[in-house]
């Protein structure tokens, strides 16, 4: 969440960037994420536990920065054009679930933590606090970014890859392994951001439901649902 009030920040730093690709259409944007995410992800799982996989980390977190340039320029690009649409939206939404997934579930599958399932309950629960966010304004029609932020999590799962990068490059390793029952992975920067993302994933639910709560039953006590099958008070009178 604290990285989300940088967005305007970030914003006017993209100006630049919104010069060069003012003739690219913002659609076209969002799709570039996408690749460059992959790409950053792959580089992660099958990097070597060598100091050649410091190059390999190094990259994968060159991939995924680009990924986030074009993710904070496309809404950008598009507002300053004109060409807000709700597929756009909607795109950009579905591209981040995507990465956000294919990110923590690549990293579980490095030899670096070497642990499958435990990606895929992170990607879970990652995914669990972002839908959070969405149903919400759905059903209320406001935005929620309360608790573990993508932006949070994509900015430590950088510095996660920075990190173990440089420990390769400079042959620096550890033989501390977590308590049980997950003694079989060894605690370094990748480990800890899986575990990161999965229990802010847990938070992020929490928090975000407990706010949704809140707003949504304010809007039913202000505005309640029609109700089909409850009778008026004029047709219970002539029933009588």
């Amino acid at each position: 969440m604290a990285l989300e009030k940088l967005r305007r920040r970030w914003e006017t730093a993209l100006g630049p960037l919104m010069n060069i690709a003012s003739n690219v259409s913002p659609i076209t944007v969002t799709w570039l994420a996408l690749p460059f995410g992959v790409a950053g992800g792959l580089l992660a799982m099958y990097a070597p536990d060598d100091s050649a996989g410091g190059w390999w980390m190094l990259g994968a977190a060159l991939m995924i920065g680009f990924a986030m340039i074009f993710d904070g320029l496309d809404g950008s690009l598009a507002r300053a054009k004109g060409q807000v649409t709700r597929w756009g939206d909607y795109l950009d939404h579905t591209i981040d679930r995507i990465l956000d997934s294919t990110w923590v579930v690549c990293i579980s599958a490095s030899v670096f933590v070497n642990d499958l399932a435990l990606g895929f309950a992170a990607a879970l629960l990652t995914l669990l606090g972002s839908y959070m966010g969405t149903q919400a304004q759905a059903v209320a029609g406001t935005r929620n970014y309360r608790g573990f932020s993508r932006a949070d999590r994509t900015v430590l799962t950088l510095l996660s890859l920075v990190v173990m990068g440089g420990m390769l490059l400079m042959g620096i390793t550890t033989s501390t392994m977590y308590p049980a029952p997950f003694d079989h992975i060894a605690v370094n920067p990748l480990s800890l951001i899986v575990f990161i993302s999965a229990l802010g994933g847990i938070w992020t639910f929490l928090v975000r439901f407990k706010q949704a709560q809140g707003d949504i039953q304010a809007i039913d006590a202000e505005d309640p649902l029609p109700q089909p099958n409850a009778k008026t008070q004029d047709e219970s009178s002539e029933n009588r």
